[in-house]
């Protein structure tokens, strides 16, 4: 077929209309119901390839991950035509690149790899010395009249070593008995052990293992054999519970913290308790049988915390669970999520701002069947998320100004062209684009809160990010086997997330809130993640 050949695209409402006219026409009854009929499944058709090429590519993307977006992602300041990508929901925003300047090329070591040894953190440290030079002595080298210094600049090896994940030290005490009395005297441990057998360290291990890695109790098990250190499946969650408990005065603080946020984000994501599957077989017919694990993340200054919560509400309920305990006389939060309705419970007064990139993602995935009209929608938005780029380093406020001053001309220019594309009939209302150009105009006024309130998000893909750690340990465990194991869960990865969340380490902070449990329960508000160690440090001096 020539390029003359090629069908021109027919607009769904322009079949209708023939379809009206040909009813009207002199052709009979049976060949205008055969007519109608014809066009009928042509619209049918169409309206089948549309959903098909919809599905594929949200099938692709799901197994695949998305794939990389070349559209621009440099908007020019006063420009509303120009154009940037966002991230998708899982991938940070994008950063400047510094314009005109290019670093000189560095050769780097042959053998070296990209990881700095000051990474290391949890290497042990063991200084080597020349068994036969010092400072101060003279050159070796018998041409040479200098003497040597120390440079303070050492040379460093990093030397990578296999090791259970739960080592085991086997103390032999010396047992002597007494031959006439038979008293036996058994000789005293070293002066830095303990006589429990599960160190802190142990604990945290395990817990971090299965809750920050996903390993599953039976394969940790497994690992654990192999190694030559037993540590059966009901023993680890007898230590995981030890940790919880040592942990849950600072979990219960942090949730009256997260109430005072000036920002909440909230999302679901499925979860499997099986004690919660069997009542299903008993409840009533219209009872909610649903179970989901919410993420809700509290921006609460320069802080975030990360809470999960397991069962049957939904994220707009365990909002407002956590708002309860929002002292009354503090202004009404912001609220981040997408437009699904179960996100929203108002029984709370709350700021709506709605997902920008769930609404981008309703063309990214019929891009291919709309090209033009997505490409329209999706610049606008990357102009956005492009001068959102450039506001890092400014407070809220300013942040507000600047996207009033830029954003704000593209998005009503976006506003005004779908508006004109509805009322000029240029899109079947019922298409998968009339659909996503219907999400836009429902949901404008939370998808653009960001031109009217200071500080308001542009996406929840913070909530959506920190969600990953459950994921991770439904996908690798399946299931809690009652609500018991999966508020254990929610309340450990709380804690692992809140400190992943504002890049503090999770293996010192639960270390040293196991091993100070009796002063984390007397004052947990001293042992947040964030002022942990110099309350620390303050003990430990005086």
């Amino acid at each position: 077929m020539t390029e003359h050949d090629q069908p021109s695209s027919t607009n769904p409402s322009e079949i209708e209309a023939l379809i009206s006219r040909l009813k009207q026409s002199n052709l009979s009854d049976s060949d205008s119901r055969l007519a109608e009929r014809l066009f009928r499944l042509l619209l049918t058709l169409i309206h089948l390839v549309e959903k098909k090429n919809v599905s594929i590519s949200r099938l692709k993307r799901l197994l695949f991950g998305p794939g990389s977006d070349t559209r621009s992602t440099r908007p020019a300041i006063g420009k509303p035509e120009a154009t940037a990508v966002p991230p998708e929901a899982a991938s940070e925003s994008v950063t400047e690149k510094n314009e005109g300047v290019q670093a000189p090329a560095q050769q780097k070591r042959r053998g070296h790899g990209r990881l700095s040894s000051a990474l290391y953190t949890g290497a042990e440290v063991i200084a080597c010395q020349d068994s036969q030079l010092r400072a101060g002595a003279a050159c070796p080298d018998t041409l040479c009249q200098g003497h040597l210094y120390d440079t303070h600049a050492p040379s460093i090896l990093i030397r990578l070593e296999g090791q259970p994940v739960v080592g085991a030290t086997r103390y032999e005490q010396e047992v002597l008995r007494c031959s006439a009395c038979q008293q036996r005297y058994t000789a005293p441990l070293p002066e830095d052990v303990r006589p429990e057998k599960y160190a802190a360290s142990c604990d945290v291990a395990i817990t971090l293992a299965k809750y920050a890695a996903g390993l599953p109790f039976y394969r940790l098990a497994q690992l654990q054999a192999a190694f030559g250190v037993p540590l059966p499946a009901s023993v680890q969650f007898e230590r995981v519970e030890e940790v919880a408990d040592a942990v849950l005065p600072v979990y219960l603080h942090l949730r009256k913290l997260a109430a005072h946020g000036e920002v909440l984000y909230a999302d679901d994501t499925r979860v499997k308790i099986l004690s919660c599957l069997k009542e299903n077989q008993h409840l009533a017919e219209g009872e909610r049988r649903g179970l989901q694990t919410t993420g809700i993340v509290s921006r609460l200054g320069a802080h975030q915390i990360v809470l999960y919560t397991s069962g049957r509400r939904h994220a707009g309920e365990n909002i407002d669970e956590l708002l309860k305990l929002r002292p009354p006389g503090l202004c009404a939060p912001l609220q981040m999520a997408d437009a699904l309705a179960l996100n929203w419970s108002g029984e709370f007064e709350t700021i709506v701002c709605k997902c920008l990139a769930h609404a981008r993602r309703q063309f990214i995935d019929i891009e291919a069947a709309f090209p033009t009209e997505c490409q329209r929608v999706l610049d606008a938005i990357g102009a956005v998320y492009g001068f959102d780029a450039q506001t890092r380093e400014m407070s809220a406020e300013q942040r507000l100004l600047f996207h009033q001053q830029h954003s704000a001309a593209v998005l009503s220019g976006l506003r005004a062209w779908l508006d004109q594309q509805i009322e000029e009939r240029r899109v079947e209302p019922n298409s998968s684009l009339g659909k996503a150009f219907a999400y836009l105009t429902k949901h404008w006024e939370g998808l653009t809160r960001v031109l009217v309130v200071a500080g308001a998000p542009l996406d929840n893909n913070l909530v959506e990010r920190s969600l990953k750690l459950a994921i991770l340990n439904r996908k690798n465990g399946l299931f809690y086997r009652t609500e018991h194991g999966a508020a254990i869960g929610d309340l450990l990865m709380s804690i692992i997330g809140t400190c992943r969340l504002n890049q503090l380490s999770e293996w010192s902070y639960l270390l040293a809130l196991v091993e100070h449990a009796r002063e984390v329960r007397r004052e947990p508000g001293h042992w947040l993640p964030w002022n942990y160690p110099q309350d620390e440090m303050k003990r430990q001096a005086a």
